[in-house]
């Protein structure tokens, strides 16, 4: 249903005034699907200048001044204010640097939605997938807000780790784009809202990498030895090695899977580091001069460094989706929807994407954005590299175990390796992951009769 305006407070009032003053900040489009070095999402210093004044007025205006009832906004404050006073807080676990958080004169989403509904935001961020699953199987941390990867969704639901969502309390669904709803990891909507959408590719140094960067090949090249860069989770490290090898991103081949890791192992004595979240330092700084990473985490790189390229290899890639969704057991579920309500207004979602410089699923903030964003290929790919890309699908049990202990064995492997022993690693693994199939189907007929 489409919303009332209502009353305002001063708080979006300021943001609307910073919105018409054109402080979003913009992106240089390129025309095609690789970006040239220093065009990232960088603002003017006059923009920069202008964005801190507006909002050291803003701050000012909230201290000094009351709501005004009759100035119109698009938030409905009956809605939003339903909890006022009685001291909630939720638990938000997101993805590092993947918010507004008020640098640089952008919306502090978490403090707009804490001053507009009186509800505190605890935020903490993860790394990885994987860390997020692990912390919420192990029971030992409580969050109201997760914001795990398409795959990962999936998995989550198939374990029971998710509450299904009261839409009625999320009117702003309606602003998801069709081809975002009812996905292949949720296919009934019923436990996910999309966040962002992205790609991943390689990002390069220009002053250290002057050739063509067309291939993930590149990342198995000796010249770069000690200047390249690897992710530190399993699925995107393997995502890497499948493409380059023409694997699917979803092969449950155990062969495939070896011949992955056994190039994995190859590159690894020139991988300075496995990254994620340290790849902004070492990029930023020259450290490291190429790393395969993701397209909206390139754009906030460059917007630093302006040496920094970004290219989706010629092989395909993974195109990704991340999804705000409530954990299981969740001690404030009507108030962790709200928040994803708030999220999805597309004031809020479109300053939200602009200084995280990923892609919207969200039509309404879509339309807000500045048309050299619209235009970007990073944020924004052209359709011939769209259709050379993959989604990540969730792995069956005994595929997930096996990907796991090939991934350790990449970690813990050392550089003088015996490219015999792989083969025998899998075929170790294989068969245990065969056993604990039948134990569990065992234990489970066992059980149905008891």
């Amino acid at each position: 249903m489409k919303r009332e305006k209502s009353s305002s407070d001063v708080l979006w009032s300021c943001f609307l005034l910073r919105s018409c003053a054109g402080v979003q900040g913009g992106f240089a489009p390129t025309g095609g699907w690789r970006m040239p070095a220093g065009s990232g999402r960088g603002r003017s210093v006059l923009q920069r200048s202008l964005s801190l004044l507006l909002s050291g007025l803003c701050c000012l205006a909230l201290l000094s001044l009351p709501v005004r009832a009759e100035e119109e906004t698009g938030f409905d404050l009956d809605y939003y204010g339903r909890f006022r006073g009685q001291n909630l807080s939720i638990n938000v676990f997101n993805w590092g640097e993947y918010i507004s958080d008020g640098s640089d004169g952008s919306l502090n989403v978490n403090k707009a939605f804490e001053e507009l509904t009186g509800i505190t935001v605890n935020y903490a961020t993860f790394a990885t997938n994987e860390e997020l699953y692990s912390k919420l199987k192990g029971g030992g941390a409580r969050y109201d807000i997760v914001i795990p990867s398409d795959y990962m969704v999936a998995r989550m639901i198939e374990e029971g780790m998710l509450e299904p969502l009261d839409f009625a309390n999320i009117p702003n669904f309606e602003n998801i784009y069709p081809q975002y709803r009812n996905p292949e990891y949720d296919p009934e909507n019923l436990y996910s809202v999309p966040y962002t959408a992205g790609t991943v590719g390689i990002i390069y140094n220009t002053t250290r990498v002057q050739e063509p960067v067309e291939s993930w090949g590149i990342l198995w090249d000796e010249r770069y030895s000690g200047d390249i860069l690897m992710f530190s989770n399993s699925r995107d490290a393997f995502g890497v090695a499948e493409k380059y090898l023409g694997f699917s991103l979803n092969t449950t081949d155990p062969a495939e899977l070896t011949a992955c890791a056994n190039l994995l192992l190859e590159q690894k004595p020139l991988v300075q580091a496995y990254v994620m979240d340290e790849i902004f330092d070492k990029m930023i700084s020259g450290e490291a001069a190429i790393a395969p990473y993701y397209a909206g985490d390139y754009l906030t790189m460059a917007d630093t460094n302006e040496d920094l390229a970004f290219s989706i290899p010629k092989e395909g890639t993974n195109l990704f989706v991340d999804a705000i969704c409530i954990p299981k057991g969740a001690q404030q579920k009507e108030a962790a929807e709200m928040y994803v309500n708030f999220m999805c207004e597309g004031t809020v979602a479109a300053d939200n994407i602009t200084y995280i410089g990923y892609t919207t699923p969200n039509s309404a903030a879509y339309a807000l954005l500045d048309p050299e964003i619209q235009e970007d290929p990073v944020s924004y790919p052209p359709a011939e590299v769209l259709e050379n890309t993959e989604p990540f699908l969730a792995l069956d049990q005994e595929t997930g175990l096996l990907l796991d202990s090939l991934w350790t064995e990449v970690l813990t492997t050392d550089s003088g390796y015996n490219k015999w022993a792989m083969p025998v690693f899998v075929v170790v693994a294989v068969a245990l992951s065969i056993s604990l199939t039948l134990v569990r189907r065992w234990r489970k007929k066992r059980d149905q009769f008891k």
